[in-house]
């Protein structure tokens, strides 16, 4: 077993995790979205380390993350509409799927054998600070056993990964709580491969192209497995209150045990889906139950996480 250590993000803590990076390891780093497992994504024993931390399996690729465009441009090639819509959202909560350059060198299990990889650039400034000290595009998947719950602070990150990986840098709690929005830019549509903070009017807007979703024949990006993101409990949906040995999760004005927003905020709720799916799993109560959430806005993207917990 590893031990893990959990330092505080600062410069010292960066140099050493960026130094661990440059050797092959992985450590757990923040991010707006989540918390994320991080490697060089041109180092196949840094990617193999990522999936065998996380039990991830091979075929579900990883979202590499950027410095700049000119990083991405490296990496990918770029079409009119992608340039547009990083300019737009980058450094922000958008993956971004698109062509593979052939000189690239990035590890090959980061596509998961698909000619495609997915970019994002991120905000949060331990995950930038990591990727320029360490000089590396870094592969990071959220930090936490695969198809559980995603982790929104270092506790979170510990609870799942603790004694699997050497480094947790402890940079608070994540501000906006739900992993990046997921997409596949094409000449006359924008294929929305998994919902997030980003939603399809803000793509809608940006673009003037239609958003469609995904067939889901294939999985060509994170978070499209039927079951992700789940507590070790029974998970009911749409609950207006709690039955016995249940730990309601509410949505407004009700009586539960938390609640995701008093006021019916939905980024309010996005934020705190996740510590609060954590809070219901390390609870004395058998099942959970989570109330209606507004398909709406960010709410969409609320509702495919819980979908895919309760699966």
């Amino acid at each position: 077993m590893t031990h893990t250590r959990t330092m505080a993000f600062n410069p010292e803590t960066t140099m050493l995790a960026a130094g661990m990076i440059q050797q092959g390891q992985v450590v757990a780093v923040p991010t707006e979205t989540v918390y994320g497992l991080a490697g060089d994504a041109r180092n196949a024993d840094a990617v193999a380390a990522i999936y065998a931390a996380k039990g991830r399996p091979d075929f579900n690729p990883l979202i590499v993350h950027v410095a700049n465009i000119e990083m991405a441009r490296q990496l990918a090639h770029f079409t009119e509409l992608a340039e547009r819509l990083a300019v737009q959202f980058w450094p922000g909560a958008l993956t971004m799927v698109l062509p593979l350059r052939e000189d690239a060198g990035l590890a090959p299990a980061v596509r998961a054998g698909l000619p495609t990889v997915a970019l994002r650039m991120p905000a949060h400034a331990a995950m930038q600070a990591l990727i320029h000290e360490s000089g590396a595009p870094l592969a990071a998947p959220s930090a936490n056993a695969s198809g559980g719950i995603s982790p929104t602070s270092a506790a979170h990150v510990l609870r799942s990964l603790g004694g699997r990986i050497p480094l947790v840098i402890d940079g608070g709690t994540t501000a906006q709580g739900l992993e990046s929005t997921i997409i596949a830019p094409e000449t006359d549509r924008i294929r929305l491969l998994r919902p997030g903070p980003v939603t399809a009017e803000m793509l809608d807007r940006a673009s003037g192209l239609p958003v469609t979703g995904s067939d889901g024949r294939i999985i060509e990006a994170p978070g499209q497995l039927a079951s992700h993101y789940a507590p070790g409990k029974p998970l009911r949906l749409n609950a207006t209150s709690a039955r016995i040995d249940e730990y309601l999760i509410g949505f407004g004005a009700m009586a539960c045990d938390t609640n995701l927003s008093e006021t019916g905020n939905l980024e309010q709720a996005a934020s705190r889906l996740f510590a609060a799916l954590h809070m219901a799993d390390m609870s004395t109560q058998a099942r959970i139950a989570v109330a209606p959430v507004p398909q709406e806005g960010i709410g969409i993207a609320i509702n495919d996480r819980l979908i895919r917990a309760a699966a």
